[in-house]
């Protein structure tokens, strides 16, 4: 495995990360046991948000740490708030009221007097910037939060909240694959009148690397929002023709190696899995000992249907 600095102490995290989305099917002992695979691979951040299930990943999760608590010092847990749900409507909040009261829901379903990471879930139109200092100032000075990112926000967005937010953004969370690349595309065809041209993100990667904001990919093995999968989708034949042919020369899954081009970004990038099998947790931890050189990397990439000019 391999680890990262992350956030105002310098924490060594690890490049993968165990998204806790869909642990909602199992009990508390089966997500006891996927944890603990997690850690065995040298996996040490969980990912979560209150919205999840409705908060029912976190509360198994907080399940776990009342019957286990040796186990909350060998975790790094993130979770993130802002997404509501209210009679059917979904929305964004950003306002000090809900911040606040999201993180200590947070922390009663997770059994704990903090979190490592709190992100903002989803960019809110309406936010103010001054109130979410307010509350994420309070959070910090109280213990209940470490450190502070954003979650699918663009520059500009994050500019803004740097002009009030007085603690520093560590991380942003992005949707990024091999199979979903509008954040590269941009970049490879500057100047160019066609639609891989477009920017969409204002040149989210190298904002996030000139500002030492770690990256953290989620969807790493889907395509499109939450299409599906492209490992062995016959959507993707050439893509898993070159996946698979790395993968048998190096030893590992077609899956790992996918993960392995989102990690051979050259800045500090983690990425987010989603599975809830120890078996697969075992060989997506394998990504990180995958070696792509810049060749297999822009073949992987090609290979999904995107061009160079």
């Amino acid at each position: 495995m391999n680890y990262i600095e992350f956030g105002k102490n310098n924490v060594m995290l690890s490049t993968v990360i165990l998204g806790m989305m869909r642990i909602s099917s199992l009990s508390p002992k089966e997500t006891e046991n996927l944890i603990e695979t997690a850690l065995d691979c040298g996996i040490n951040a969980f990912d979560l948000a209150d919205c999840y299930a409705d908060g029912l990943c976190e509360r198994i999760v907080g399940k776990v740490l009342s019957n286990r608590p040796d186990l909350r010092d060998k975790m790094w847990i993130q979770s993130k708030c802002g997404i509501r749900r209210d009679d059917g409507l979904k929305y964004f909040d950003f306002s000090k009221e809900h911040i606040t009261e999201s993180i200590d829901g947070i922390l009663t379903r997770l059994n704990t007097d903090h979190i490592d990471s709190l992100l903002l879930h989803r960019p809110d139109t309406l936010m103010e910037t001054e109130e979410i200092n307010e509350a994420i100032e309070a959070a910090v000075k109280a213990g209940k939060v470490i450190d502070f990112g954003v979650s699918n926000m663009n520059p500009m967005m994050i500019e803004l909240l740097m002009r009030d937010v007085k603690e520093r953004v560590c991380t942003n969370q992005i949707q990024l694959s091999a199979a979903f690349t509008p954040s590269i595309d941009a970049g490879l065809h500057v100047n160019m009148s066609s639609d891989a041209g477009i920017e969409r993100d204002g040149s989210i990667l190298e904002y996030c690397k000139l500002n030492n904001i770690v990256i953290q990919a989620w969807s790493v093995l889907q395509y499109g929002f939450f299409e599906g999968v492209f490992i062995g989708n016959s959507k993707y034949a050439e893509l898993n023709k070159v996946l698979d042919r790395i993968a048998k020369e190096q030893g590992v899954t077609s899956s790992a190696v996918a993960i392995a081009w989102v990690l051979r970004y050259p800045h500090k990038i983690q990425a987010v899995i989603g599975t809830t099998q120890a078996k697969r947790v075992r060989e997506l931890a394998l990504s990180t000992e995958v070696t792509l050189s810049r060749r297999e990397w822009y073949e992987i990439y090609q290979a999904a249907g995107n061009t160079l000019p």
